[in-house]
């Protein structure tokens, strides 16, 4: 296996709506910040990947156009995955490890506000047996919380727990789109949205755009700072919810194990919701001495085929700032955990 690295991350102000740029425009500008940060010219890119939905801009091939925030020279070797960017990541990893490339790119965008998301993630169900019933993303979601709280003592005060640290960790990021100092009490005095969740156990809808650049050990540029990728695994459950116990993810278990998350200073968990961070620190194995989602996570901010990505780039940040030595970035896709990738990444 060749040792590869991530050399720079960059990402937009994550906001309820970006009203004053495209798609394009928000590519372009993380593109441009991480190619700069990476030391590496654009040229001596040797592959880029994207991921985002077509669902989300509402027109087919909509990662053609936003290819245009790439500049039309140097001519690329370019994919897409219809995924969050940190499976983009993936693909651009695989790449370097079978010699095709040296150096490559993954970014992602996503601009969940202009439609309804709940709604449009029901697209992702089966289409025969469940799509048609319309169940939203937020219902499903409080399916799996409704299981996870009628076993082993679960409580709704632990699910604000997570919230109230969430906001509150947030406070130290600026990119982040929802934050402050909450009392647990107050949440939990407040009505539910889909019972048994209320507002603050549910992630917001977030617009946003990010990008990396990763290169393998001969290729990183003199006076870098990499953080490089231990691990890295992706594992799929079920399609059909009714098929898996909700109240666990053994794929993040198993992806975990393959990836060696071990040793661990932070956790940065994509979990939209708040039992689910709960769901995958049993899965994970972590335990109290471990922080998690320094970045406020996904509660804080989560654009869409975005959050994943940001949480392997946050992770770095972490590393970079020099408050951790070995991190977890998880990602997930599909509703109630289905599909999880985890990397585990460590200072140089």
């Amino acid at each position: 296996m060749r040792d590869v690295a991530i050399l720079s991350f960059a990402q937009t102000p994550y906001k309820r709506r970006e009203s004053e740029r495209t798609e394009v425009q928000m590519v372009l500008s993380v593109v441009t910040d991480a190619v700069e940060k990476s030391g590496l010219p654009k040229s001596d890119i040797g592959f880029t990947c994207s991921g985002s939905s077509d669902y989300l801009a509402g027109q087919s091939f909509a990662f053609v156009g936003a290819i245009d925030g790439l500049g039309a020279w140097p001519p690329i070797a370019e994919s897409h995955v219809e995924m969050d960017g940190a499976w983009a990541l993936y693909e651009a990893w695989i790449k370097i490890q079978t010699g095709m490339c040296n150096t490559a790119l993954a970014f992602s965008f996503g601009r969940a506000s202009m439609g309804s998301l709940p709604e449009t993630l029901n697209m992702q169900l089966d289409p025969y047996t469940l799509g048609p019933l319309g169940i939203d993303s937020i219902s499903m979601a409080a399916l799996q919380a409704r299981a996870w709280l009628d076993q082993d003592n679960h409580t709704e005060r632990q699910m604000a727990e997570v919230a109230v640290r969430s906001r509150k960790n947030a406070l130290n990021n600026p990119d982040a789109q929802l934050k402050g100092d909450f009392e647990v009490e107050k949440l939990l005095s407040e009505p539910y949205l889909i019972e048994p969740l209320h507002k603050h156990d549910c992630p917001p809808i977030t617009d946003g755009a990010n990008a990396v650049v990763i290169a393998a050990a001969d290729a990183v540029p003199s006076g870098a700072n990499p953080v490089w990728i231990r691990g890295i695994d992706h594992r799929i459950e079920p399609h059909q919810p009714g098929f898996r116990d909700l109240t666990q993810s053994p794929s993040t278990k198993l992806a975990g194990e393959k990836a060696g998350a071990t040793r661990l200073d932070i956790a940065e968990l994509h979990a939209p919701f708040t039992h689910q961070e709960l769901i995958l620190r049993d899965a994970l194995g972590l335990d109290d001495d471990v922080r998690i989602n320094p970045s406020g996570g996904a509660l804080a901010a989560n654009p869409m085929m975005v959050a994943g990505l940001t949480r392997m780039g946050e992770a770095c940040r972490e590393i970079w700032a020099g408050r951790a030595k070995r991190a977890l970035a998880h990602a997930t896709s599909g509703h109630c955990l289905q599909q999880n990738l985890v990397c585990v990444l460590e200072g140089d």
